[in-house]
């Protein structure tokens, strides 16, 4: 039996919670209340407070998993009394008064470049054209090319907000390092991984892993549910 039995999960830019379904599945068939934050994505503050509105509703302690922009979130969220445990699924664990622009300012040389279109009215789109290839490799193309059809603007506030007080230093975490992710460099993952002190596994896939292998993505959160205390 788990030690923690609930899980919120929050999802990244560019996407909603939806993505979240194979995991969401396999979760609830394994005996765990789930949860998934829809994000406004328009700021970093109005992310973590849709995440705590999810936070207080949980009958007890819970996992808190975020996927790329979301890991930001639950840094920010994640100070939250009800949250036994992060884990990090190929995402951002910014340090205080760090943002996703400050991490993603000086990519390492040779790091792919997300196609991410100028921005418009506040808010950033992906290339629609190149989606598939840089967001969700290992996805199959008909689901891929509808996730660039469906994108959910992200706004560029939501990309400059700074974290105040990074849950990763007082609360245990899990990190989901992905080796084929065109978004978030492997090695990028793997210094937040390191600085957050958090527990590695490591597998192959795309920056869409959470859709492509929801059973690894799984098996790292019943690991950290049933590992916390």
């Amino acid at each position: 039996m788990a030690k923690v039995n609930n899980v919120v999960l929050v999802h990244g830019g560019f996407v909603d919670g939806a993505g979240w379904r194979g995991v969401y599945d396999i979760l609830k068939k394994d005996g765990f209340n789930v949860s998934i934050v829809q994000n406004p994505t328009i700021s970093l503050a109005g992310d973590a407070s849709a995440t705590r509105l999810i936070l207080d509703s949980q009958p007890g302690p819970a996992i808190l998993v975020g996927h790329s922009y979301g890991g930001a979130v639950i840094t920010e969220a994640g100070t939250h009394p009800k949250v036994a445990g992060l884990v990090y699924i190929t995402a951002f664990a910014p340090d205080k008064g760090e943002s996703v622009n400050s991490l993603i300012a000086n990519p390492p040389p040779g790091a792919p470049v997300p196609p991410i279109l100028p921005p418009k009215d506040g808010y950033l789109f992906l290339d629609k054209t190149k989606f598939p290839q840089s967001f969700a490799g290992d996805v199959d193309p008909k689901t891929a090319a509808f996730m660039a059809d469906s994108q959910v603007p992200w706004g560029v506030d939501a990309l400059a907000g700074a974290i105040t007080e990074p849950a990763w230093k007082s609360k245990p975490s899990w990190y989901l390092l992905v080796r084929d992710d065109r978004m978030i460099p492997y090695p990028a993952q793997q210094a937040m991984a390191k600085r957050a002190g958090a527990t590695v596994v490591e597998v192959p896939g795309s920056h869409a892993i959470y859709v492509s292998n929801p059973g690894a993505v799984t098996a790292l959160i019943e690991q950290a549910a049933g590992s916390v205390k």
